[in-house]
């Protein structure tokens, strides 16, 4: 009489936990699965053995994925059983196809049973099967959708629909698995952004905080704007002539933003950190330099994309030029100026602190109300379309003033904040006018 052990397996019947005994030994070591053996080792056998012998081969290679059937191998006894061989398999996790990529689906072998997979054995299946680059490993989650992205990528004037999926890296060329890659750019992104507004340089007492989430074109959009309305201007006089600044400025921002969504460690489950407060804007994302890099190299401009597929991505939207030239561009804006950007690097954390222009300059006299009364050369341009037209779109903005959707939006919010203009309709119909006092 034998036993079931940790590679050998016993079924009386060929029920549906076969498909789970197969990927319990693929993932595992291998293992031997006898059907028509009792618990006990005696061979009953089967009553309809052609008939089951053809729906389980069906089954395991139907039922399971990634395609497990190059490792079984199936052999008819001549006591009525079937003698299923499997082995270690080179794609693991295999999962059952109608449950997923989660515990409920993956199974291991432990001592002489099949069970679960935890979420922490599944990753480092995923992890020792894929490499340990993040972005090209499959997703864990695989319900995914890309309607903000469909529509950034339109915005941006660049195809996308699904026949472009894996030649941008969003889904696996050997199984078809939406990657990690996929995940950072759907609608069910898990990993967000947080900015919070202090009213003081110890960053203790809060004005605001937000969080942004969904796929990382949307908060790049989303953070961008609010960002926008944190950086004030302010206007001052030198003998008659009126000089006005941003606190900080918008290019700067801008790449200090992108350079945190597409070099942080998205294998880290927390949120880029955004603090905004009078003296400086810092922005903190997960993941030191990577190995050989220095701080110094990092602000000369040498740069090793972390994740090089998302990079390419913003690439092609035009969103990034190319690996760093935006940390150049970034200390280039404050040249000259007697505050400077600085990096601060942990081992787990990259910081990059932009100085307020208009708090550490020498003080002169501002006017006052200055921040909700000015109105900029694009604003006035703004203003002077609706007064000859009557009312225009956020599209006749963009065309007139040669820019993209977050500086419209945002020039629009700060019109309507000045009590200026006025919106009217929604969604494609959106219009604005002149406010009527």
């Amino acid at each position: 009489m034998s036993y079931e052990s940790e590679n050998v397996e016993f079924k009386l019947r060929a029920t549906d936990d076969v498909y789970r005994e197969v990927i319990a030994f693929a993932n595992s070591g291998g293992g031997v699965i006898y059907l028509g053996v009792s618990d006990a080792g005696e061979a009953v056998g089967l009553d309809e053995l052609d008939e089951t012998y053809t729906r389980v081969t069906n089954g395991i290679r139907d039922a399971i994925l990634p395609d497990v059937t190059l490792f079984v191998t199936y052999t008819l006894q001549e006591n009525r059983v079937i003698r299923i061989a499997v082995g270690e398999g080179s794609a693991k996790p295999y999962y059952l196809k109608g449950k997923g990529l989660k515990p409920s689906g993956v199974y291991v072998r432990q001592g002489a049973s099949s069970v679960q997979a935890s979420f922490d054995q599944i990753r480092r299946m995923i992890k020792e099967t894929d490499g340990d680059v993040f972005e090209s490993m499959r997703s864990m989650r695989q319900d995914l959708t890309f309607e903000e992205t469909r529509k950034a990528f339109q915005r941006y004037g660049v195809d996308f629909d699904e026949s472009k999926y894996m030649a941008l890296g969003l889904k696996d060329r050997d199984d078809g698995l939406f990657t990690n890659l996929a995940m950072l750019l759907s609608d069910q992104c898990s990993h967000t952004i947080k900015v919070a507004v202090f009213a003081d340089d110890a960053n203790t007492a809060f004005r605001d905080a937000r969080e942004f989430g969904g796929s990382l074109l949307r908060q790049l959009e989303e953070v961008s704007a609010y960002l926008a309305l944190c950086n004030r201007t302010s206007a001052a006089f030198r003998g008659l002539e009126r000089i006005e600044r941003r606190d900080y400025p918008d290019e700067a921002v801008r790449e200090a933003l992108l350079n945190a969504l597409v070099h942080r460690d998205y294998s880290y489950s927390g949120s880029i950190i955004i603090n905004v407060n009078e003296r400086a804007m810092e922005f903190i994302s997960l993941g030191g330099l990577l190995p050989g890099l220095s701080e110094e190299d990092v602000r000369s401009g040498i740069s090793l994309p972390r994740n090089r597929a998302l990079a390419e991505i913003f690439h092609r939207l035009r969103l990034i030029e190319s690996y760093g030239t935006g940390i150049r561009r970034i200390w280039a804006l404050y040249s000259g100026f007697a505050a400077q950007p600085q990096i601060a690097v942990t081992p787990n954390t990259f910081r990059m602190i932009l100085p307020n222009m208009n708090a550490a300059a020498a003080p002169v006299p501002v006017e006052e109300n200055v921040v909700t009364a000015r109105l900029t050369p694009q604003m006035e341009k703004m203003l002077a379309m609706l007064k000859e037209h009557g009312s225009a779109t956020e599209a006749d903005f963009r065309a007139l003033l040669n820019v993209k959707h977050t500086r419209a939006y945002t020039l629009l919010r700060q019109l309507e904040k000045m009590g200026l203009i006025a919106s009217e309709g929604r969604g494609t119909q959106k219009k604005y006018v002149m406010k009527k006092n």
